[in-house]
């Protein structure tokens, strides 16, 4: 889906990614030259740079010296990879969120005291994300009263509702200071009956579950999310650096 001031990288980008998942370069086809991209689709050759540059990042495709680009052997997956708050609000780039449970007040006592609450009452919404309509995800999050108040009537999280937002895009607006970090573990779990239902697979089947904590600069928890990824349909990675 092409966003309106998207930079034409990105969307040229998000193009290419649609059609290796839709397997148009399947079986060592060459993607087109840079060249042949550029005219393509009227672009310069620096824009279709740039977005090959991003899509190797990600490992989708691959260079081979000589021969040109191919799609990388992930066949089925959805691969995204993630190394700032920015690529995670970015998942709505390419990804859709469909509600399964609207924002409730309830009581959790763990979730309260992961987001150091003073009281046991939070606000919780489930949603699971589709990829080229495939489920690959199922994510619980919980928020702290305020938070969760302010956004429990939006149209976005209505039962049923489906959008290409990221609960971090529709809370930020209210929150009094943006979110600057993602504490973030990663186990692997067998699927509760909620995730088991939500993506199509067997009630205890092997899922990767994530934990994210999000946080203010001061280190306030304004969210917590809890997500369980179906393996056969999703790819993690994330790129290190040394500063």
């Amino acid at each position: 889906m092409e966003v309106p001031g998207e930079p034409a990288y990105r969307m040229l980008a998000n193009r290419l990614r649609r059609e290796i998942a839709d397997g148009v370069y399947r079986g060592g086809v060459r993607l087109p030259t840079e060249a042949e991209l550029a005219v393509e689709h009227g672009v310069s050759r620096q824009t279709v740079r740039r977005a090959f540059h991003d899509l190797v990042a990600e490992g989708i495709v691959h260079r081979v010296p000589g021969r040109g680009t191919f799609a990388s052997d992930a066949t089925g997956r959805y691969l995204r990879q993630l190394g700032s708050i920015e690529d995670l609000m970015n998942l709505s780039t390419d990804t859709t969120m469909e509600i399964v449970t609207p924002p409730r007040r309830q009581v959790d006592i763990e979730a309260a005291s992961r987001l150091r609450l003073d009281t046991d009452l939070l606000y919780t919404v489930s949603f699971r994300r589709l990829h080229d309509a495939v489920p690959f995800v199922y994510t619980t999050v919980h928020l702290p009263e305020t938070v969760g108040k302010a956004v429990a009537d939006a149209p976005e999280l209505a039962a049923g509702a489906s959008s290409t937002h990221t609960m971090i895009g529709l809370i930020e607006p209210h929150l009094t200071m943006p979110i600057v970090q993602a504490d973030q573990s990663i186990t692997v779990a067998p699927a509760p009956e909620a995730a088991a239902s939500a993506v199509g697979c067997a009630l205890g089947h092997p899922m990767l579950r994530v934990d994210r904590l999000y946080s203010n600069e001061l280190d306030e928890p304004t969210e917590l999310a809890i997500s369980y990824f179906l393996p056969e349909h999703y790819t993690y990675r994330v790129t290190l650096r040394r500063r």
